[in-house]
């Protein structure tokens, strides 16, 4: 894999948290040191309350990936908000597709994984509005990263990270060249968003709308 250091250092984390809450983490756990120093509970218990959630937020569990060829696996965290089947080439994946989205509330894990092996074939950034991550003109319309990549049987699938009314940050660590495992962590979104993903139009989904799904482990649908 082509990743620096620092990127693959966030891909293989052995922490409990992803890197990114570091800043956030340190910058609670301070105040609430301090509030509790100045004796002023009030604001020691609100800091510390914030300093436990955004632990809680940025949590990065390990995950064990056990999988077929063939499986294509949830990149994210939260439950399945749609499935589409699109009869033409005007989406992402630029053919028929079946469109799987995954919802990723304040509460869901973060940590984007995945969903199946394969070469990024490229990445492409695009800014956007900042509408709620549920409504269908988010996938058109936020901010978002969109993820090309081929299987090795030369499949293509599409993935993309969509910012939400809150997250206003998408960080990717993979890019275009990598060569990436099914289940592995390739990014997140900071604050409440959602993940796209495009599928050839003969993936057999085996998920419905509204299953509660985990980001490289629960499986979506088998590849022809």
């Amino acid at each position: 894999m082509g990743s620096s250091n620092l990127e693959g250092t966030r891909i293989n984390n052995r922490l409990p948290f992803a890197r990114e809450g570091f800043p956030f983490i340190f910058i609670g756990s301070f105040f609430t040191l301090l509030f509790l120093y100045l004796g002023l509970m009030v604001l020691t218990v609100l800091a510390g309350f914030l300093s436990l959630f955004t632990m809680f937020f940025f949590r990065d569990p390990a995950r064990e990936t056990q999988v077929s060829e063939k499986s294509v696996l949830t990149p994210a965290d939260g439950k399945i908000l749609d499935i589409q089947h699109l009869k033409n080439g005007n989406n992402p994946l630029g053919e028929p597709a079946v469109k799987v989205s995954v919802f990723m509330s304040l509460f869901s894990v973060h940590v984007n994984r995945i969903p199946i092996g394969g070469k990024i074939m490229g990445i492409l950034y695009n800014p956007g509005k900042f509408f709620s991550a549920n409504l269908n003109k988010a996938s058109e319309q936020n901010e978002n990263n969109r993820i090309i990549l081929q299987t090795g049987d030369g499949r293509r699938i599409v993935f993309v990270q969509i910012a939400g009314v809150i997250a206003r940050r998408i960080v990717c660590w993979i890019k275009a060249g990598d060569h990436v495992r099914t289940g592995q962590r390739f990014g997140l979104i900071r604050f409440g968003s959602r993940l796209d993903l495009y599928l050839p139009d003969d993936t057999r989904i085996i998920v419905q709308p509204l299953h509660k799904v985990r980001a490289g482990e629960t499986i979506l649908g088998y590849l022809s």
